[in-house]
C-alpha cells in the first residue's frame, strides 16, 4: 500500500456544507437524464443510511416520508428519486471520488486537537455471513473521535486476519 498524503482542508471549504463537498463528485450521468441533482441524491441517501436505511427502496421510503423537510435544504425539482433511480446513480458513481468528498468533509468538521482521544475498535457487521466455508463475517476496524462524537475512518480486515493487522492501515489512512 502506498503512503497517502494527509487530507488537505481548503480554508474556504472548512466551513462548507456537506452539499458543497458532494458537489465535487463528478456526475457520470448523461446531461439529459439528470432529473435529480447528484449532491441532493447523495445527501438524501446519507441521511437515510444514518437513520437505518439498508436498501435503495428504504432510502426512497425515508425520503418520501420526510420530503417536506428535505425540500427546506435540498434541490428536489422532481421529488424524491425512485429506488431504481438511486440504484442506477450509485452503480455509475466513482466510489473513490465519493469517498474522497466524504473524507474531506469529515476532516473539515472534525477538528483534531492535541491530546484528543481517538478510540480504535473492531466490530463484526451484522448479517454479513453468507455460508460456511466460503464467505465469513465481515470485520471492520473503526477510529472514533471522542471529542467530535464521530467515526473518522474505518477499514475492513483482510480475510483470515484480525484487527491487529488492520489497525496500522487505519492509522496510516488517517495520518494519526
Amino acid at each position: 500500500m502506498t503512503k497517502r498524503k494527509p487530507l488537505a482542508v481548503d480554508e474556504d471549504m472548512a466551513t462548507a456544507s456537506l452539499m458543497e463537498y458532494f458537489a465535487t463528485v463528478e456526475d457520470p450521468r448523461i446531461e439529459r437524464s439528470r432529473l435529480h441533482p447528484l449532491s441532493s441524491v447523495l445527501v438524501l441517501s446519507l441521511c437515510a443510511v444514518v437513520c437505518g436505511a439498508e436498501s435503495f427502496a428504504a432510502i426512497e421510503a425515508f425520503g418520501c416520508a420526510r420530503e417536506e423537510w428535505f425540500r427546506t435544504f435540498l434541490d428536489l425539482p422532481n421529488g424524491i428519486p425512485s429506488h431504481d433511480t438511486l440504484g442506477r446513480i450509485f452503480a455509475m458513481l466513482n466510489p473513490k471520488a465519493l469517498e474522497r468528498a466524504f473524507r474531506d468533509w469529515v476532516a473539515a468538521v472534525s477538528t483534531l486537537t492535541k491530546g484528543e482521544v481517538v478510540a480504535i475498535d473492531g466490530k463484526t457487521l451484522r448479517r454479513s455471513f453468507q455460508k460456511a466455508g466460503s464467505n465469513s463475517f465481515v470485520h471492520m476496524v473503526s477510529a472514533w473521535s471522542s471529542a467530535n462524537q464521530m467515526v473518522l475512518g474505518q477499514v475492513k480486515t483482510e480475510d483470515k486476519s484480525n484487527e491487529i493487522t488492520a489497525i496500522p492501515r487505519l492509522i496510516e489512512l488517517l495520518d494519526l
